[in-house]
């Protein structure tokens, strides 16, 4: 048998590293770079007896400094903030993490609403099963503390019911009658295909035009979407593909209309949640 080296424990574990950092900070370009980190630190550490958990303590400190931050850059930022999507094929190493039903993007929009502290306790100990000594440890507080924070942050995901994962049968079926429909200009089938409560959240960063405020109800976004096309002309010609397990819409550039990823939630059969990211910052992992 040969020697285990640094590197093969690493790549052993790089998966359920960009898991945690991704679900920690809703950004993949923050997931990968708190992953790179923690390879070089690895390499430089001694005595380490448990690689995965020295790993994900090291990972989810980082993850908490980038929480931290971007808490301070949204006090700024224009309109609405989503996480940046992720997108997988079948044959991604990643399609491990986005099949967790708490990385689609309708649980990750719950979580930026947390505190960085809560987030991070929350991920840790309901997602991966992190003991909360530890936690307190990542957080720096009492173990006391850190099941506090958990705690508060259960109760928030609870009380904010972020829908459940529908199959992905149930997704193409609402979503194929949903585009032909919208693509026909047939208000009342749109609006019967659209959740009572459904919501439009776009993240445009002040750096592409999308819905700077929430758009709710179903007649609001009917007419939002309707508008939206005859103001540019028809419907944006888009690609399927899996938006943090979900099915989504893939757009490039299209004269007036800047490249973006649309994602969706469904629920009872029907659209609940469209998500436009457009925001240039958070799509350069995209392949348009």
């Amino acid at each position: 048998m040969g020697v285990v080296t640094a590197a093969d424990l690493f790549t052993e574990h790089r998966t359920h590293l960009v898991g945690v950092a991704y679900r920690l900070t809703g950004s993949v370009a923050d997931a990968e770079d708190a992953v790179q980190e923690a390879w070089f630190r690895f390499t430089g550490a001694q005595g380490v007896k448990d690689a995965r958990a020295w790993l994900t303590t090291v990972v989810s400190r980082i993850c908490l400094d980038r929480l931290r931050s971007a808490a301070v850059r949204r006090e700024t930022y224009v309109g609405s903030w989503l996480p940046e999507p992720l997108l997988t094929s079948d044959d991604d190493p990643l399609d491990a993490v986005v099949r967790d039903d708490g990385v689609r993007m309708a649980a990750l929009v719950v979580l930026d609403r947390l505190t960085p502290e809560q987030r991070v306790a929350f991920v840790l100990h309901d997602a991966f099963s992190v003991p909360f000594d530890e936690i307190a440890d990542v957080l720096n507080v009492s173990v006391a503390a850190a099941r506090q924070h958990a705690s508060r942050a259960r109760k928030a995901v609870s009380d904010a019911e972020p829908p459940p994962r529908a199959a992905l049968d149930e997704q193409r079926e609402v979503l194929e009658k949903f585009l032909t429909a919208v693509s026909a200009g047939d208000l009342n089938a749109v609006l019967g295909l659209l959740h009572p409560d459904v919501v439009v959240i776009g993240d445009g960063g002040g750096k592409a035009r999308t819905a700077v405020q929430f758009v709710v109800g179903a007649d609001k976004v009917a007419r939002f979407l309707f508008g939206l096309i005859r103001k540019y002309g028809g419907v944006p010609q888009g690609h399927p593909a899996l938006v943090n397990g979900d099915l989504g819409l893939v757009y490039p550039e299209q004269g007036d209309v800047a490249a973006r990823v649309t994602s969706f939630a469904v629920r009872d059969g029907k659209v609940v949640a469209i998500y436009d990211h457009s925001n240039p910052d958070k799509l350069g992992h995209v392949r348009f």
